[in-house]
């Protein structure tokens, strides 16, 4: 095998030696949201970084069909690291949280650790969880504010 030839195929198993060993780390994360009131409609979660926290580019997120009471939203491929969730009730599958005229939020919302809500939404350090395991499992709560 020529020394190119031998270069190249190193570097090809070293991708995939790289690409195995982040996808064995990355995590599932079960977000189990409680205070669902009805079925219309899906729960919405985003894992966010310190940085996309209460942002729209949170770099994971899924949903599920809304069921009363609790839904159970998983979200798999997550690295480890430090994370928060923000959670909305889509009851209209609109990819969006509606909101009143003054911006507050019209439908069911809630954050990891059931952060406490100020007037612009939680702190990352109150909401923020680690993802260490294969699997993570967090529970919150949705909260209506109007």
């Amino acid at each position: 095998m020529r020394d190119s030839a031998r270069r190249a195929a190193l570097i090809g198993a070293s991708f995939v030696l790289t690409a195995l060993t982040q996808a064995a780390s990355a995590a599932v994360v079960e977000i189990a949201v409680t205070g669902v009131v009805h079925a219309r409609g899906h729960i919405h979660v985003d894992l966010c970084t310190e940085d996309t926290f209460l942002k729209d580019n949170c770099p994971y997120e899924g949903s599920a069909p809304a069921t009363p009471g609790s839904t159970t939203v998983v979200i798999s491929g997550v690295p480890p690291g430090e994370y928060a969730a923000q959670v909305f009730h889509d009851e209209h599958d609109e990819g969006k949280v509606r909101r009143t005229v003054l911006g507050i939020p019209t439908e069911g919302i809630g954050f990891s650790n059931n952060a406490p809500l100020h007037l612009h939404g939680p702190k990352f350090r109150e909401a923020a969880f680690a993802v260490e395991h294969a699997i993570e499992h967090i529970t919150l709560r949705l909260r209506k504010i109007l």
